[in-house]
C-alpha cells in the first residue's frame, strides 16, 4: 500500500462524488461555523454583563448588625452679612467722579462751540457792517513807462548803546 492509500473508508464517506453533494456539505458547514460563532458570541456578551453589574460584598461574619445612626440636628441656615469691601466703595466713587469729569468735559465743549457760533456770528455781522460802509474806489493804473525804483532812506542810522548791566 502506498501512502495514497492509506485514507480509509471515512475519509471516502466525505468525498462527494457530484456537484449537488459538495455543497449541501459546504451549507452544512457553514451552519455549524454560524452557530459556534453565535454561541461564542452570545457567550462573550454574558460574560461583558456579569463584569458590568458589580457584586455587593456582604458584611463579614465578626461584625454586628449596623444600627440606625440617629440624625445629627439640622443647623440653622446662615445668614449672609451685608459686606461693605473698600475696593466696593472706591469703585462707586470712582464712577461718580468719572461721570463729573464727562459731564465736565461735555460742558466745557458745549461752551467752545457757543462762543465760536457767537465769534463767526460777529465776525459775519462785522463784514456786512464794513461792506456797507465801504465805498468803492478804483485803483489808480500804475504807469508803466515809469518803472518803480526806490530811493534811499534820508534819516540818519540808529547808534546802539551799551546795555548797563549790575556787576557787583
Amino acid at each position: 500500500m502506498s501512502c495514497n492509500d492509506m485514507s480509509g473508508p471515512s475519509q471516502l464517506q466525505h468525498l462527494p462524488s457530484s456537484v449537488e453533494k459538495a455543497e449541501a456539505l459546504y451549507q452544512q458547514r457553514g451552519q455549524l461555523k454560524e452557530e459556534q460563532l453565535m454561541k461564542k458570541i452570545q457567550k462573550l456578551v454574558g460574560e461583558e454583563e456579569k463584569l458590568r453589574m458589580p457584586i455587593a460584598q456582604g458584611l463579614p461574619w465578626t461584625t454586628d448588625e449596623p444600627k440606625c445612626l440617629i440624625k445629627p440636628p439640622v443647623k440653622k441656615n446662615t445668614i449672609p452679612i451685608d459686606l461693605k469691601l473698600h475696593s466696593d466703595i472706591r469703585a462707586v466713587e470712582r464712577a461718580r467722579f468719572a461721570h463729573q469729569v464727562a459731564e465736565k468735559g461735555r460742558l466745557i465743549k458745549q461752551y467752545k462751540m457757543e462762543r465760536d457760533r457767537q465769534q463767526k456770528l460777529e465776525e459775519e455781522e462785522e463784514i456786512k457792517r464794513l461792506r456797507k460802509e465801504l465805498i468803492p474806489k478804483a485803483q489808480l493804473m500804475p504807469y508803466f513807462d515809469r518803472p518803480f525804483v526806490p530811493r534811499r532812506s534820508e534819516k540818519q542810522p540808529t547808534v546802539p548803546r551799551e546795555p548797563k548791566f549790575c556787576i557787583p
